[in-house]
């Protein structure tokens, strides 16, 4: 298999991000905030985790920048007990934010792809790789999410994504790295 570039990983990227969007979309506000019990996550706590991971690394293996959300950062980070992860923001807010997460990605990695960066071999390798695992991540919760959505809500799957670069590990849409 040949290895993508970091213009056909930010096409992979975004095609996770469309699945993601694909298995949310017809869903009501109810069915993303259901949760089967305290101990448990919405669908929309794993809406704002994939970008709160994605801006975390991004923000920390690339740019310092500032966080585009602190009180989503801290309620969407894993750390924090799924006890905890009851009171989500509105529905329009978690797109806001995944929107928002997306774009400093592509500028990011465009930025490092273009070479417009200190150290731009350096850092080509550590986007190709955060790249990578941004994607698996977006689509390991995806999973999830489409889990809930036929066997909670009873509503099918979207197509699966397909490209060159997706295979599926133990049920995972995943990038090779």
């Amino acid at each position: 298999m040949t290895t993508p570039s970091l213009t056909q990983l930010l096409a992979e990227y975004d095609r996770a991000l469309d699945y993601t969007s694909d298995l949310a979309a017809d869903l009501t506000p109810h069915e993303i905030s259901w949760r089967q019990d305290e101990n448990s996550s919405a669908i929309g706590w794993h809406l704002g985790h994939q970008p709160a991971v994605a801006h975390f690394m991004v923000r920390n293996l690339t740019a310092a920048e500032p966080s585009i959300d602190v009180e989503l950062d801290q309620l969407m980070d894993s750390a924090t007990e799924e006890r905890h992860r009851g009171n989500l923001p509105e529905v329009d807010r978690l797109w806001d934010y995944r929107n928002t997460v997306a774009e400093r990605v592509r500028f990011r990695i465009g930025n490092i792809d273009d070479g417009n960066v200190g150290a731009p071999a350096q850092l080509r390798q550590i986007a190709h790789t955060l790249l990578v695992a941004v994607i698996n991540h977006e689509y390991q919760h995806s999973k999830w999410i489409g889990e809930v959505r036929v066997e909670t809500h009873g509503k099918d799957l979207p197509e699966t994504p397909t490209s060159a670069f997706l295979s599926t590990v133990e049920g995972y849409l995943m990038v090779q790295g």
